[in-house]
């Protein structure tokens, strides 16, 4: 008989000795060898290129005039890309949610295909556009400016960042009963004063929580600064201007270590807010009434086709905003939208031009080039592929042993699972490539490809866990109860009940880092080796290079193949989803 009180590695022996819940081992092992991939894969990493700064790195950073432009020019960027890009997400989610915009599908689908179009396409497109010899500045202005610095910067940060504020606001506005807002109108409430007083207010957690998670991402950009900052430099870049350009490994790290204090500061507070922001809205608004959509009582009044006169529909989609307002709303949309097909057109047809801006001449050879690069294109592909499966695999293990068991060692693994999304990604290259240059003198291995796969792997890991932690929650543990009280393990369980029924959401999860990772390029800048280069350094290394033909070629097929792999697991999700609600 086990006494009651003992808990942890020597209860779990104890009762292995029985020949009873073997399936309890194999939890504390599965927690022991995540603490350990974490230790190895984040902590050890930073500790070393922490302690491979010397004093004289910091005293240099706050002396030098270079340094300290770019600590300030990365606090400024930081701050108004992050309240633009929120605003800007949080109007043109609530003209998609609330308002009544022509091509609403249209709308909604534009940011959530920017979001899984490679992250270069981005800042190739804005010089293509707003660039001296852009499409805007040059073909229809007239105008020989350029947009390179601080509002360039800006405005390519606020077109790649703004759908993930439009993602998060979508979710809490369509959270928000509606039944509340029904209730302050029939007692006389105008439309500002719901919005006022009910609706931003409601929506105020969801707002904050974007501005984290978003101001987080700005810091660690790399890519953007890069192409369009010019001469506003910034922490990001200079990181690896100063280990590529000038070989100063001390100030380099000493720089990612200034980047990494704000990060993980709003890293805890985008963390606190996310649990606080759950229990507040399981509290406002059962599972039945929060998705219903808005409508006024006008056309409740009027029985319109799918009200809920007769108390059995769900209401449909009525007039939520004034005419003038909906008008706004509408251009607000189309702008930003535009900008973003603008972005993937201009690549396409950037691919086929003689010399953008100049030439603009039918070529099919910027495509033909392309083949040159096919080894680099393998390699995006390739390892973005391993690091979805490895990154959403990872996840949902972590997901089910925080939220579905119970053992001591399982608590803090969300928080630890959480933390690489506030290490900067230049910062988190640095410092693999510290540990593998140490390694592979004394083994005599190339690490790089496995490296590259394990930085993007364990950068999109937060993101898959936030996907598999919304997914499994809605899977109630009474299935879990009756799998086990038929004689099967957890990991049985897991098998063929959590993870088949989840599909949807792990393949969400897996979408997001494939895309992140075939254009991923500030944690992996250091670590590509002349046998694994990668397409995006490529691209962004024409781009420096003013091959803008080549670049947006080499952009669009990469694109173009990531689609292609991204519709086809759709595809094979979806039919593998029916077979399992078939059985």
């Amino acid at each position: 008989m086990v006494p009651s009180s003992s808990s942890g590695f020597f209860r779990v022996i104890e009762l292995n000795k029985t020949g009873k819940f073997c399936g309890q081992e194999k939890i504390f092992f599965a927690c022991v060898a995540l603490w350990l991939f974490f230790a190895l894969t984040v902590l050890l990493p930073v500790l070393y290129a922490v302690f491979s700064i010397r004093p004289e790195d910091f005293a240099l950073i706050f002396t030098r005039k270079r340094f300290f432009s770019a600590v300030r020019n990365t606090a400024i960027e930081c701050v108004c890309s992050t309240v633009v890009s929120v605003f800007t997400g949080y109007v043109y989610a609530y003209g998609v949610v609330r308002g009544n915009l022509p091509f609403k599908k249209f709308f909604s689908v534009v940011p959530v295909v920017h979001l899984v179009t490679p992250p270069f396409v981005g800042g190739l497109s804005f010089i293509l556009l707003f660039g001296r010899q852009g499409f805007f500045t040059k073909t229809l202005l007239g105008l020989d400016v350029t947009l390179y610095g601080f509002w360039g910067l800006l405005l390519s940060q606020v077109l790649c960042f703004f759908p993930l504020a439009y993602l998060i606001c979508c979710q809490t506005l369509n959270g928000i009963n509606p039944s509340i807002e029904q209730a302050a109108r029939s007692l006389g409430a105008g439309k500002w004063k719901i919005f006022k007083s009910i609706t931003f207010p409601l929506s105020f957690t969801g707002i904050v929580s974007a501005a984290l998670f978003i101001a987080v991402s700005v810091l660690s950009d790399f890519g953007n600064p890069l192409i369009v900052g010019g001469r506003f430099n910034v922490l990001a870049v200079e990181i690896y201007t100063q280990l590529t350009g000038w070989l100063d490994i001390g100030t380099s790290a000493a720089l990612g270590l200034v980047l990494l204090v704000p990060s993980v500061l709003l890293f805890f507070f985008q963390h606190l807010l996310y649990r606080k922001n759950a229990l507040k809205f399981a509290t406002i608004g059962g599972k039945n009434t929060g998705g219903l959509p808005f409508v006024s009582p006008s056309s409740v009044k009027e029985g319109k086709e799918g009200t809920a006169v007769n108390g059995k529909n769900a209401f449909r989609e009525g007039k939520n905003v004034s005419f003038w307002v909906n008008v706004l709303l509408t251009i607000f949309c189309s702008f930003f939208a535009l900008l973003i097909v603008a972005q993937l057109v201009s690549v396409v047809l950037g691919a086929f031009q003689k010399l953008w801006g100049i030439n603009p001449a039918f070529t099919l050879e910027h495509i033909k080039s392309v083949f040159a690069w096919s080894k680099n294109l393998f390699n995006s592909l390739f390892f973005a592929f391993v690091a979805a499966i490895f990154s959403t695999f990872i996840a949902a293990v972590t997901v089910c042993l925080t939220h579905r068991t119970n053992l001591p060692l399982t608590a803090g693994l969300d928080v630890v699972c959480q933390i690489p999304s506030a290490i900067p990604g230049t910062l988190f290259g640095l410092s693999l490539a510290y540990v593998s240059s140490y390694i592979e003198r004394i083994l005599h291995l190339e690490l790089s490809g496995f490296l590259i796969i394990l930085a993007m792997t364990v950068s999109y890991l937060p993101f898959s866990y936030r996907i598999c932690s919304s997914t499994f929650s809605r899977l109630k543990l009474s299935l879990d109860e009756a799998a086990r009280s038929l004689g099967a393990g957890r990991f049985r369980v897991l098998k063929d009940i959590i993870l088949p029924l989840s599909v949807g959401g792990l393949f969400s999860s897996a979408v997001y880092d494939f895309a992140r990772g075939v254009g991923t390029v500030s944690s992996v800048i250091f670590l590509v080796s002349f046998n694994t280069g990668l397409a995006s350094i490529k691209i962004l290394n024409l781009a420096e290079q003013g091959d803008w033909g080549k670049s947006a070629a080499l952009a669009l097929v990469l694109t173009v193949i990531t689609f292609i792999i991204l519709g086809a697991g759709k595809i094979l999700s979806r039919r593998f989803e029916a077979k399992i609600y078939e059985h």
